[in-house]
Parts: structure tokens; sequence; C-alpha cells
């Protein structure tokens, strides 16, 4: 289960993709997870995915 505050979410989305993870779309298959889930919710605290850096910025 991920986290819902939006800023847990996000310190724990970017820590998996750090450590285990090289792209957003295997987190998401790795977890079964709704991607736009993800990205609509960090989106409403101003953070978009950066596909280079491999995490929300």
């Amino acid at each position: 289960m991920l986290p819902n505050d939006p800023v847990m979410l996000l310190s724990y989305v970017n820590t998996q993709l750090r450590d285990h993870y090289p792209s957003l779309d295997e987190l998401c298959a790795a977890l079964d997870a709704d991607r736009e889930e993800i990205v609509e919710k960090l989106r409403s605290i101003d953070y978009e995915y950066d596909k280079a850096l491999n995490a929300f910025v």
C-alpha cells in the first residue's frame, strides 16, 4: 500500500526509484500501482516525474 499523504508518497516513491527501479513504469508494475494516480497526486504538490533523473522533482 502506497502512502496516501502526497509528501510521504513523494519521499517513498523517490526512494524506491533511486534504490530499486529504473523507471516509474517498472515501479508501478512491481507494486501494482496506478501510474496516473501517483503522477496526479504528486502534481498536486507541484512535482513532476523527470524521466532522465528517474525522480519526481
